[in-house]
């Protein structure tokens, strides 16, 4: 055999090799709607994906694209990520659920996950958090907190799971502290540090001293600062820049363990359409530190409404519960089932203002 061949030989070994690593390796991708850099939402989510990488090696080859508008450029961004070898993608946020689904169809090989969202096909699977139950301890927090008795509030878009988050936050914030108002600013952004400042500026000059929000930046927790004397908590995460004032405490998403375990059944070909909504129990909402600008009882009481949530014990939802309008919800002792709280479009007695439609 000649030189020629050998290197030829060698060439083609070597190739085949390069082929068989590539096909041995996971891809899995992953579609944000904001920016890494966020401080919330999407950064936690990111960090599900860093915590991907770090537990496979080599194993597993992960690719992202952040900033994606719900809508179109989702299907685009899906399909590119379908077409470039993805066994496995994540879509990370609720109106990406019908371009997930779109895309999904055309690629039945490959394996969708959808957050938040309710859609699901046999190479998509659903999931998300049970996020109203960190609501329930900062609504505690809130109600205990505030000497104006009025309580601000950002929302992003009038789905179910900020409905759900809002209602908690109230029902909490009330048993403490009978005399509190909310007063709720709908944003109709996820991410958008503009809306989110002028929004809590906007409630701190009607008079709220307590900030929570349901989108993705700092921004309200710049502007409380700003302002002096107003507490705020994280948003999906920590936001600990921010801590001991005016940021007391969050509510921190914890993606990591659930996308390692997803991405392990695709490897072991035992990946099924599935729907997971876990909360603090299993460790997918974390209450993050709830600082000293807090007092020691307060705490104290919050962490074990946390812990009687974690262990079964309590249910945020419990009746008596009306809805607004003064119809019974819930009966006491009664707790709401979770097709309900899926589906949540209404506010619970005691709120004021209408959910746009």
């Amino acid at each position: 055999m000649n030189r020629r061949t050998l290197l030829a030989t060698a060439a083609f070994a070597i190739g085949l090799a390069g082929a068989a690593s590539a096909q041995d390796s996971t891809k899995v991708g992953f579609v944000f709607v904001g920016p890494i850099g966020d401080g919330g939402w999407t950064y936690e989510h990111n960090q599900g994906r860093l915590a991907v990488e770090e537990h496979f090696g080599d194993a597993v080859e992960t690719v992202y694209q952040e900033s994606v508008p719900e809508g179109a450029d989702a299907e685009r961004v899906l399909t590119q990520m379908a077409l470039s070898g993805a066994d496995l993608i994540f879509t990370t946020s609720f109106g990406y659920m019908d371009p997930t689904l779109n895309v999904a169809a055309k690629f039945p090989n490959v394996k969708f996950e959808h957050a938040t969202g309710y859609k699901r096909a046999d190479n998509v699977g659903t999931y998300s958090a049970r996020f109203y139950e960190g609501r329930a301890v900062q609504g505690h927090i809130a109600g205990k907190l505030t000497e104006s008795n009025i309580i601000g509030y950002i929302a992003s878009y009038p789905i179910p799971e900020v409905i759900r988050g809002i209602n908690a936050a109230y029902i909490h914030a009330k048993k403490v502290n009978p005399d509190v108002q909310f007063k709720v600013i709908w944003a109709y952004t996820w991410f958008d540090p503009a809306k989110e400042a002028d929004a809590a500026t906007a409630l701190i000059e009607q008079g709220a001293d307590v900030i929570l929000q349901h989108t993705d930046s700092t921004a309200p927790q710049a502007a409380a600062e700003k302002a002096g004397n107003v507490y705020t908590f994280g948003q999906a995460s920590d936001m600990g820049e921010y801590a001991p004032m005016p940021r007391v405490s969050s509510i921190i998403d914890n993606w990591a363990p659930y996308y390692i375990d997803r991405v392990q059944a695709v490897i072991d070909s035992t990946w099924e359409s599935d729907d997971t909504w876990d909360g603090i129990g299993a460790g997918m909402v974390k209450i993050g530190e709830i600082t000293d600008a807090v007092p020691a009882d307060v705490k104290a009481e919050a962490l074990a409404l946390k812990e009687a949530i974690a262990n079964g014990d309590y249910h945020p939802f419990t009746g008596p519960l009306n809805k607004q309008d003064g119809t019974v919800w819930l009966a006491e002792g009664e707790t709401a089932d979770d097709g309900t709280l899926l589906g949540m479009d209404f506010y619970v007695e005691g709120l004021t203002g209408e959910i746009p439609q």
